[in-house]
């Protein structure tokens, strides 16, 4: 696994905020030989982030030099971190910090090779998501509220769990969004006050558009996916995986997720 320190081999300060206090931001990227996909989104919602935050401006030139370092060849992942840098004790921000780059290459995930055509299953977590929208939509360094919720279940066989707000209300899987067929229209809940918008959201949001019809974000009430004709998540590496289980209940099988994948294999 390699991992570049601000375009080095090197090891992160301890006293690194991002390590501190979750103060930074992350993109989690397909790559292959070298060239992350959709990576000028990656890196707008990276900049977005950092305008957000108060973060010092990534270089969009250098970025993606240190993303095909960290996977020059083949199919893998890159996860690219940017923290406002490392800094002595106090949440107060040191003007003077100088921000930190990591750039950490794995191998392509596992996944059965079942879930882009036969669909997973999902469930529903218990840990609720907090509504901030300073934060809502951008991929932030603190996700304790993700980390609890996957630690809730332990069977191989649920690929994902579905998270609420603090209101009741659908949001997104752990590391996933999601999408349903509602009454005819293709719905996602909206991010205004928590929650991720993914790149692939973005990218399923495009095509949908161009191809089916536009993709209406608003609230989504657990109870309305219970009458969903089609049932969906997608993230930057899974692309879309069809869902065929909701918290034991068969949901019905659709054609949009097998489309959209269709679509995005040729955009590779």
């Amino acid at each position: 696994m390699p991992v570049l320190v601000n375009g080095r081999a090197g090891q992160l300060d301890p006293l690194d905020r991002g390590l501190q206090y979750g103060d930074g931001l992350f993109e989690t990227m397909a790559v292959r030989d070298g060239r992350a996909r959709f990576v000028e989104w990656h890196l707008a919602r990276l900049a977005e982030g950092a305008r957000r935050l108060a973060l010092p401006l990534p270089d969009q030139d250098r970025l993606p030099g240190q993303i095909a370092a960290a996977w020059p060849s083949g199919r893998g992942v890159v996860k690219l971190i940017w923290t406002r840098g490392p800094a002595g004790r106090g949440y107060r921000p040191q003007a003077a910090v100088e921000p930190t780059c990591i750039a950490a290459g794995f191998e392509w995930p596992a996944w059965p090779a079942t879930a882009s055509s036969e669909g997973v299953r999902l469930r529903y977590c218990r840990t609720r998501l907090g509504r901030n929208p300073m934060l809502a939509g951008i991929k932030h360094l603190n996700r304790l509220e993700q980390v609890l919720a996957r630690a809730e279940w332990d069977d191989e066989r649920i690929a994902e769990g579905l998270m609420l707000d603090d209101r009741g209300q659908v949001i997104s899987g752990t590391q996933s969004n999601l999408f349903a067929v509602i009454a005819g229209q293709i719905v996602t809940p909206a991010l205004d006050q928590c929650g991720v918008a993914g790149v692939m959201r973005r990218a399923l949001c495009g095509w949908a558009a161009d191809h089916v019809s536009a993709v209406v974000e608003r609230s989504l009430a657990p109870e309305e996916l219970e009458t969903a004709t089609e049932i969906f998540v997608t993230n930057a590496l899974i692309g879309a995986w069809p869902v065929r289980e909701l918290a034991q209940r068969q949901v019905p099988a659709g054609p949009l997720a097998a489309r959209f994948n269709s679509w995005l294999a040729g955009q590779e």
